[in-house]
């Protein structure tokens, strides 16, 4: 209750008659006058009936406390029964605690965000962000429903800003086991062909903690490469050789033990970007043109290629009687280059060349075999080719994707991609070649073929063959029949793609990646999986896609261009993907290459308990149907000491609901004390 004044008359006013009245009250008690103290309360009465006072009685409810109850729902926890072990202590909690009208449950589900580059579980945060709303004096406290390995556990009690008691049920059984391999250190970018250092580790965690020394499978872009032994708990080194440039994943994985918690990070992934070292290529030109230098320069531009380059200016079929010591040119080292050092090239280019007795018969089976064993070769033809000295009359014709008809056709012509060109990654996509006729410049010689094999990509006057592109053995051979190529070097005519295409042609000879006539491709970005297959058929059949957990689902890929197929689909949960159509496969990690998540996925009490100690809370397990969940206690102080039981504090808080009020001297009880007063005033005076 509380009181107030509603006056009748203006404050003033009312205070100037109180100012009166103790006035004559006052001499009235100086002068010992009859009746002074009677005329006093009746004054009083006056007054106070003028202000009016008024007893407001206040309507009040108790308001409740929020508990907030943290579920765990990261993928950790989607795994053996912890799903439903969960569900089960989450519901005996909520029953529980709907026995106490003075507790409100608030349920906030922490789930692990699936576009997360490195999912984790971060119970804390969502905890802050499920009570921003909530008073801190209305916070009874806080209950987490988790495995225990949670990542955002604050360093200090002061850190966690919650000033109420924090609980922890722990799910999960106390024997168990689980075992995981992880990678440490790893290079994040290497040299193609040079050793790369990989520290690993794997570990046992739980009850079987063995030491024996654990089988590691290693592959590297889906290749099986060694098989290695090591020790649970140490740290071990791998050393490979990357094989290719661009991404290479290098896999690591054990065996999956029985029981065991999960098997997603019985694997681990280590991404090396590979660099290739200077590249080193040869061209050889048989005479000096306009062509020559569209390649030299085209070599030249690029930092990471080693060009060597000879042009022979003079044949020994040329003799002018000018002594070999008074030239300014220098030997051609025919052996060096092609007997000794022709291993140390990944590109050998012919450039109008023709056998004028420069290089030994001989030396043309060690560049046949040099392709053979894995080296690459193009063949920039011009006349020379379809000439007497043509070096298809040498023991290299059999690695020669095409041979010499004898005849030269000298028409303008747009150079025009083929049917198999318009699939085939080198020439697909070149600007202009859309069109008709292509948006570029005209080319007016090309060199006549027959018995081609391979690929025949660019089509020159007449449809004859212009580019060629084929396997032989373990190398690549490329064969452009005309020398024209340097009028778009030039802007004739508008000019044209010389680059792409060159540096294309190149670098699909030493075998880049992503030039791959026959290829799979799959990349991942947050839970996106996109697949890309490249082929030169008119239809490729569906994928497979063995997902982190082991399940296979096939997929169906749409045409998305010409030679490709594709399809994108979005996967729950995080790891390593494996692709495969036929004999392609791909790899592709889905979320961070280390995730927090997986790295530990044994329940576990001994990371919340000091936490949940030092807000007087309790961390304990529960078992499969969370009977043995402790005891509710609702305590009022701001100490909380439970003991066993989880003491939830109950708040003091109410809200008004309404406001009585009732005037003391108005009605006929203001009017009975007036003439009470009056009355006993008159009663004295008349004795």
């Amino acid at each position: 209750m509380s009181l107030a004044f509603s006056p009748l008359l203006p404050l003033p006013l009312i205070l100037a008659m109180a100012i009166v009245a103790v006035l004559l009250i006052g001499w009235a008690l100086f002068r010992r006058m009859r009746g002074a103290l009677l005329r006093a309360l009746a004054l009083a009465a006056l007054v106070l009936a003028l202000a009016n006072p008024v007893a407001n009685f206040e309507d009040r409810e108790p308001v409740s406390s929020v508990v907030a109850i943290v579920v765990d729902r990261s993928p950790s926890q989607i795994s053996l029964d912890r799903t439903a072990r969960t569900d089960a202590a989450l519901k005996a909690l909520t029953d529980r605690l709907a026995r106490y009208p003075a507790f409100e449950t608030r349920i906030i589900a922490a789930v692990t965000d699936p576009d997360a580059q490195s999912p984790s579980t971060r119970l804390f945060e969502a905890l802050a962000s499920g009570i921003r709303d909530v008073p801190s004096s209305r916070l009874a406290g806080a209950v987490m429903i988790t495995d225990g390995q949670v990542h955002d556990i604050p360093g200090s009690i002061s850190a966690l800003g919650l000033d109420a008691p924090l609980h922890a049920l722990i799910v999960g059984d106390e024997n168990e086991i689980d075992r995981r391999v992880e990678v440490v250190r790893s290079p994040r970018f290497g040299i193609v062909g040079e050793d790369q250092e990989i520290i690993y580790r794997v570990s046992e965690d739980g009850a079987s903690g063995g030491s024996a020394p654990v089988a590691v499978s290693v592959r590297i872009n889906g290749k099986q490469i060694a098989t290695e032994a090591a020790t649970p708990g140490q740290e071990a080194s791998f050393y490979l050789n990357l094989p290719r440039g661009g991404e290479n994943i290098i896999e690591f994985s054990v065996d999956v033990i029985d029981d065991e918690v999960t098997p997603a990070n019985n694997r681990a992934v280590a991404l090396i970007e590979g660099i290739r070292e200077n590249l080193r290529v040869l061209l050889v030109s048989g005479e000096p043109h306009a062509g020559e230098r569209a390649w030299r320069n085209l070599l030249k531009s690029d930092a990471s290629v080693d060009l060597v380059h000879f042009t022979i200016l003079r044949p020994p079929e040329k003799q002018d009687g000018t002594p070999i010591a008074e030239l300014s040119l220098i030997a051609f080292p025919t052996r060096e280059l092609f007997v000794e050092k022709i291993d140390e090239f990944d590109l050998i280019i012919f450039d109008r060349y023709q056998n004028r007795g420069v290089l030994p018969v001989l030396y043309y089976d060690y560049i046949a075999r040099y392709v053979e064993d894995g080296g690459a070769l193009l063949i920039a033809a011009g006349p020379e080719y379809a000439g007497l000295g043509s070096i298809a009359e040498t023991p290299l014709a059999p690695a020669l994707p095409a041979l010499p008809t004898g005849e030269v056709t000298k028409a303008g012509f747009y150079p025009r991609l083929s049917d198999a060109g318009k699939r085939h990654p080198v020439t697909r996509d070149l600007p202009g070649g859309a069109s008709e006729p292509p948006g570029w410049g005209r080319w007016f010689r090309t060199i006549a073929v027959h018995d081609t094999v391979g690929d025949e990509v660019m089509r020159g006057a007449d449809g004859e063959p212009l580019l060629i592109l084929n396997r032989h053995g373990d190398g690549r051979v490329a064969m452009l029949l005309s020398d024209q190529g340097w009028l778009w070097a030039r802007g004739f005519e508008g000019g044209g793609p010389h680059v792409a295409l060159y540096r294309r042609i190149a670098h699909w000879l030493m075998k880049e990646p992503s030039l791959e006539e026959e290829a799979l491709r799959a990349t991942a970005l947050g839970r996106k999986l996109t697949i890309e297959r490249q082929t030169m058929a008119d239809t490729t059949g569906p994928v497979t896609v063995k997902l982190p957990s082991g399940a296979v689902r096939d997929v169906v890929l749409a045409p998305s261009g010409d030679g490709l197929f594709s399809a994108e689909l979005t996967l729950e949960e995080p790891g390593l993907v494996e692709v495969s159509a036929g004999d392609l496969s791909a790899l592709a990690h889905v979320g961070a290459v280390d995730a927090p998540e997986f790295r530990a996925t044994v329940s576990t009490t001994e990371a919340l308990a000091p936490l949940s100690a030092l807000s007087g809370g309790l961390t304990v397990r529960v078992d499969a149907s969370a009977s043995d969940l402790p005891q509710i206690l609702p305590v009022r102080s701001s100490s909380i000491n439970a003991g066993d039981r989880m003491g939830l504090r109950a708040s003091n808080e109410s809200v008004l609901k309404g406001v009585r009020s009732l005037p003391l001297f108005a009605g006929f009880l203001g009017l009975a004390l007036m003439i009470l007063a009056l009355g006993a005033t008159w009663f004295r005076e008349g004795r």
